[in-house]
């Protein structure tokens, strides 16, 4: 089975985690740290960056599959010839930071193009959070029409100081996790929700209907590997439950 499909079983029994080193995270150690904690902890996925030197390494490093995310068409094709598995339009959520947004008619261009340039290849795409959530689920049935094999939320970059403990980081996720709710009602594609996912969170955005989340900053952000392995096995755990009563369900 390849890198990708195996990938897809994971989504298919909504355990699938993947691992944000970060779109601008150009820190080779660091990302060498996140990558062995996705690697280590049987993570479904790393996200990393378009930067080829950084593509090549994480390749040396890992066999899981590799998302490449930029908002460039033509990197995410160069990613693919160095040896993406898939690749990501988006995190957008990193560039709001920067005073960068995008409206729904750019990010279906955008999908277009790289769908064109990419035919064969598996993409994702980031629905902005910012967006009205009638213009996200519109957005995400051009982009189940046009063949886009799976959809990631996102909340919304703000500089406001979140309140202090749980509800801080419930707070963080809310609007992702509402956006993944309204999302599922609405299209066949399967969901990856990202932005504020943690430990506290992860097993939220599964209820929400999410069949992926995707993991940053609870993980890139701590000082050592040995943390990182921690979390990611963690939040690993609660897909692997989430695929569990799933399947109880059933």
């Amino acid at each position: 089975m390849s890198r990708i499909e195996n990938f897809k079983k994971a989504l298919d029994e909504k355990r699938a985690v993947k691992i944000i080193a970060g779109i601008d995270n150009f820190d080779a150690e660091n990302v060498k740290k996140v990558v062995a904690a996705a690697s280590n902890s049987g993570a479904s996925a790393i996200d990393i960056c378009a930067n080829p030197d950084i593509i090549l390494m994480v390749r040396n490093m890992t066999d899981i599959p590799i998302f490449v995310s930029s908002i460039d068409p033509e990197e995410l094709v160069h990613a693919v010839a160095m040896g993406a598995d898939a690749i990501e339009l988006g995190n957008f959520d990193a560039l709001y930071k920067k005073g960068i947004s995008f409206s729904a008619s750019q990010v279906l261009n955008l999908a277009k193009r790289t769908k064109k340039l990419c035919p064969n290849t598996y993409i994702c795409v980031t629905i902005p959070g910012e967006l009205e959530i009638t213009e996200q689920i519109n957005l995400a049935r051009e982009l189940e029409s046009i063949g886009i094999d799976l959809i990631q939320t996102e909340g919304h970059f703000s500089n406001e100081m979140p309140s202090n403990g749980v509800r801080g980081l419930v707070e963080r996720a809310e609007l992702t996790i509402s956006n993944t709710i309204e999302l599922s009602r609405n299209i066949e594609l399967p969901i990856m929700t990202a932005t504020g996912i943690n430990t506290t969170t992860a097993s939220l955005a599964f209820a929400a209907g999410a069949s992926a989340i995707g993991c940053g900053s609870c993980i890139n952000k701590l000082d050592s590997e040995i943390s990182m392995i921690a979390v990611a096995k963690s939040l690993v755990e609660i897909a692997e439950k989430n695929a569990q009563y799933t399947v109880e369900l059933v």
